[in-house]
């Protein structure tokens, strides 16, 4: 039998770096895109993603999912990601379009959170991305049905083997059911992991279109 864990004992202490408050830009984008540079320029591996954000929705039976997906783009007012519009996650979305967002980078000590409403892009966007994506992840979007009961790995293999054929010579087509969305917030909080739990949360917050910034405690 493997040695039981005690989830009570683990600890791990921060690093007291601490968020700067009268060096962080106006608007939160700003601070994001910062952070995240220099999460993407730290990362301890080829293994680590750092553009993996948590995504949580819920339908209007208020039942709440939760997966990670791939940052794919930010914007001013924004941050974007692609999926199958017609997989649990879209349903949901159709039904209540708000999202929550977090990003974790846990060898800096630090992640942000994202609350607001989500939108899908425009046809032109998703197109582009779409074709931006390596032939075999286009075969792979169109084959899989994305959330719905499958038989097998097999039966996957054949839908795009098919698709593969059908499509030789020419540009594979954007699924109808498949796009981008943007999250676009009016919450957006940046946590900084200090000593003695002592942490930063720095709020930024959307009120009548001016972005009021406070902290709050850990």
């Amino acid at each position: 039998m493997p040695e039981k864990i005690t989830f009570h004992q683990i600890r791990k202490e921060y690093a007291d770096r601490g968020i700067d408050e009268s060096s962080l830009p106006k608007g939160p984008m700003e601070l994001f895109q910062q952070w995240y540079a220099i999460a993407e320029e730290n990362q301890p591996g080829e293994w680590v993603e750092a553009n993996a954000m948590s995504v949580a929705t819920a339908g209007v039976d208020g039942r709440v999912s939760n997966r990670y997906v791939l940052l794919k783009g930010v914007d001013a007012d924004g941050i974007r990601f692609y999926s199958n519009y017609d997989s649990d996650k879209g349903r949901q979305i159709a039904e209540n379009p708000r999202a929550a967002a977090s990003f974790l980078w846990a060898y800096l000590g630090r992640q942000v959170r994202f609350e607001g409403a989500i939108v899908k892009t425009s046809r032109e966007d998703s197109e582009a991305y779409f074709h931006s994506r390596p032939r075999g992840s286009q075969l792979g979007a169109c084959a899989s049905i994305q959330s719905a009961e499958v038989e097998s790995w097999e039966v996957l293999g054949e839908r795009k083997a098919e698709l593969e054929a059908q499509y030789a010579d020419q540009d594979i087509p954007l699924p109808d059911n498949w796009g981008g969305y943007k999250i676009v917030p009016d919450r957006i909080e940046f946590w900084q992991g200090r000593s003695n739990r002592l942490h930063d949360r720095i709020v930024f917050e959307l009120k009548d279109g001016q972005w009021r910034r406070f902290r709050v405690s850990p």
